[in-house]
């Protein structure tokens, strides 16, 4: 059974991300991209920096993550 997102904004999706390694590399009105270099290439993902980060979004978000640097989902979930 898939455990439920909690209700985060978009700056906590960017902190984890950046302990994660990736880094800031551009910044459109509220959507912020990010960077990270891994085994598989360079991987690049979009982060709205919103109040309340959208449940899809969020999920998106966090399975394209843990494709990319090989960490379960649920991992990411207890670092949120």
């Amino acid at each position: 059974m898939a455990r439920k997102l909690p209700q985060i904004n978009g700056s906590r999706v960017v902190g984890l991300l950046e302990k994660l390694g990736y880094n800031v590399v551009h910044q459109r009105g509220s959507h912020v991209q990010m960077r990270k270099t891994t085994p598989q290439g360079e991987h690049r993902i979009t982060v709205p920096i919103h109040p309340v980060t959208a449940k899809g979004t969020l999920n998106d978000i966090l399975a394209r993550v843990a494709l990319w640097n090989g960490i379960c989902r649920d991992e990411l979930l207890d670092r949120l």
